[in-house]
């Protein structure tokens, strides 16, 4: 039995783009203000949340990352940019 109704797919849609980008401008902010290496791993990060990108993820492997592993991983990813990462550092100087 399928529980999802439309309205909590498209906000789920809506979730995964706003998030989606947020974790694109944060790699493309370390791609040019700290190093290439965590700016292209933000980069790639950002697919798992872009609604075009996990389609087509889901139909290359077959599975996509439940809700709960987005949602951890989505915690990891600010936790880290403000807490650890040098663009946290250059955050918090302005």
């Amino acid at each position: 039995m399928n529980y999802s109704s439309p309205a909590s797919t498209r906000n789920g849609q809506i979730l995964g783009w706003l998030f989606g980008t947020l974790v694109v401008i944060i790699g493309i902010l370390n791609l040019f203000l700290v190093h290439p290496v965590p700016g292209i791993a933000y980069l790639l990060l950002s697919l798992l949340y872009l609604p075009p990108a996990s389609a087509q993820l889901k139909a290359w492997f077959g599975f996509s990352l439940p809700v709960v592993v987005k949602i951890i991983l989505a915690v990891v990813i600010i936790m880290f940019t403000l807490g650890v990462s040098d663009l946290g550092d250059m955050i918090d100087k302005l």
